[in-house]
């Protein structure tokens, strides 16, 4: 076997989940996020300490290497063998490099060899977060080449860089010798694998560590008492106005004061009044929720109240109503701004009194309730107009707890969509129920007007929609996935309907990932409909 003849699909499997070199497990790693992690340890243990790092990485890596090389292959000979070390660079998209001198004698432990690496990854990492710098960075690959010869000679072999693109030459070079070789400098290759100063620097930032780590809990001890008073009440709160409003229903739930809960439909006015309820004196008793604006006036009554038998046609029997059936317990009156004059009277003497007379009955009777109000009306402007009764506004915004727009709190898009996502596993029964990262940016980017409600909504339509169980772009609501369209600067008001229809269809197509089958389903044409339309507006090709 010799070096030139190693291909990559050979060697490597790219099965999903698992890519191995011949039963060795790989992974692909992200440039970006290695240059990052570069800059990281740069800042945390120092230059020296994190070129010792990342050189003794390459070592191991170039150790790996050539073990599975001679395990895999029968080499022409050594030389073959070395000289694969450089081309498994090629392979891995590391550097392209060029070996311009090989010389060794093993029986002696001589070794020389010389090799330009070419468009060095490496270098480029250091030059897109650290700038330019006045000495070599190809740390990894330095390494990568002591450790591969090293193992294939079986004695140490250390690469040192003299030339770098990383430091403005135009290309990479370095060479290789053995200990003796290398003369007065080789405590100073040496050194590039020492980690004795990274012990004790890693022990310095373990302190400096703690400490930073004590400020980052006291920061965060409010929002984890409220996560942990909370228990499954909440999905994880990521926003500090939401975190906000947990902590007002938190310090509110152990007093009977009435709470008024206000914002838009669908923002979860109903899971705070049931989180206040879990939290208070009255949580061993029930939690009764009324929708007032359900309601007309005559059955609202009767729902609240009770009624006797007789009280009017169809009353057959007596009812206790849900105030009583809320004795020692909690009562939402959602919807209170809908509620008509005349019942606002009945429910204020309600409210101050603690007493209820039932329909028809003339005598009074004693509840013990904790009373708590929703509303997505502003009830200060109904009060203004004359259609809300200001004394009952102030009996029942004794605590007002405004809820948030989801719009407000897009920190908590993500990890509520991920909580219904694994509610509608359970419930469809599909367990292997994913969200593809590709959902993400139409989420996020949405305005959400029916809030935490209309997400709900669209991750079951998703849920019941997904093939093979993975959510799609393309199986949520098009009002969601179009929003960039809807977003569109004015002057492209002036398009025209073909214009309009064509942009939209390339949308259709982007989010099925070019199937046409599948975007002329989403679009409810025929194929040859599509084609048709593609045709016209330039789009048949690719």
């Amino acid at each position: 076997m010799r070096a030139e003849d190693l291909t990559l699909h050979e060697i490597v499997d790219f099965a999903e989940g698992r890519v191995s070199l011949h039963g060795r497990r790989l992974v692909l790693q992200d440039t970006y996020a290695f240059a990052l992690l570069r800059k990281d340890l740069i800042n945390m243990v120092g230059l020296e300490q994190a070129r010792s790092l990342l050189s003794r990485f390459g070592h191991f890596w170039g150790e790996a290497d050539a073990a599975a090389m001679k395990r895999i292959f029968e080499w022409d000979n050594l030389a073959e063998w070395l000289k694969a070390g450089p081309r498994m660079h090629a392979l891995q998209g590391l550097v392209r490099p060029m070996v311009k001198a090989l010389d060794f004698d093993q029986s002696r432990g001589f070794f020389h060899m010389e090799v330009v690496w070419h468009d060095s990854a490496e270098a480029d990492q250091h030059l897109s977060e650290l700038g330019p710098a006045d000495h070599p960075v190809c740390w990894v690959l330095q390494g990568y080449a002591s450790g591969y010869c090293s193992y294939c000679l079986g004695i140490p072999i250390y690469f040192r860089e003299q030339r770098c693109r990383g430091m403005g030459d135009r290309v990479c070079m370095a060479v290789g010798k053995d200990e003796t070789s290398w003369g007065d400098e080789i405590e100073t290759c040496r050194s590039r694998f020492q980690t004795e100063d990274i012990r004790n620097k890693v022990q310095t930032l373990t302190v400096e560590l703690r400490q930073k780590t004590q400020e980052i809990k006291q920061q965060r001890r409010r929002l984890a008492l409220l996560e942990a008073r909370a228990g499954s009440a909440f999905v994880e709160v990521h926003s500090d106005i939401f975190a906000r409003v947990i902590e007002l229903a938190t310090r509110v739930a152990a007093y009977d004061s009435s709470v008024l809960i206000t914002g838009e439909s669908g923002t979860g006015k109903e899971v705070i009044a049931r989180y206040i309820h879990k939290h208070s004196l009255h949580a061993n008793g029930p939690f009764v929720a009324v929708n007032c604006g359900a309601l007309p006036d005559t059955l609202l009554e009767s729902e609240l109240f009770g009624h006797t038998a007789g009280a009017f046609t169809g009353a057959v029997r007596e009812r206790v109503g849900l105030f009583a059936e809320a004795h020692q317990g909690t009562i939402l009156l959602d919807e209170i701004g809908d509620i008509s004059p005349a019942m606002q009277v009945k429910l204020l003497r309600v409210l101050q009194t603690k007493e209820i007379m039932r329909v028809g009955d003339s005598k009074t009777r004693k509840v013990n309730v904790r009373v708590i109000a929703a509303t997505n009306r502003t009830l200060a402007e109904e009060v203004e107009k004359g259609t809300f009764r200001e004394d009952l506004l102030y009996r029942l915004r004794v605590i007002e707890i405004e809820v948030p727009p989801l719009r407000d709190r897009r920190e908590d898009i993500l990890p509520l969509a991920r909580h219904f996502v694994q509610q509608f596993a359970r419930r469809l029964k599909k367990p292997n129920l994913t969200l593809d990262g590709t959902c993400v940016d139409y989420l996020q980017a949405h305005t959400w007007p029916g809030n935490v409600r209309e997400l709900e909504n669209a991750i079951e339509r998703g849920a019941i929609l997904a093939h093979n169980d993975r959510i799609l772009p393309e199986h949520l609501p098009l009002s969601i996935v179009h929003r960039r369209l809807q977003d569109a600067p004015a002057n492209s008001l002036t398009r025209t309907l073909a214009e309009v229809e064509h942009d939209h269809i390339e949308v259709i197509l982007r989010l099925t990932n070019g199937n046409r089958t599948r975007a002329a389903g989403i679009l409810g044409i025929s194929q040859a409909t599509l084609w048709r339309k593609l045709k016209r507006g330039g789009g048949v090709g690719g």
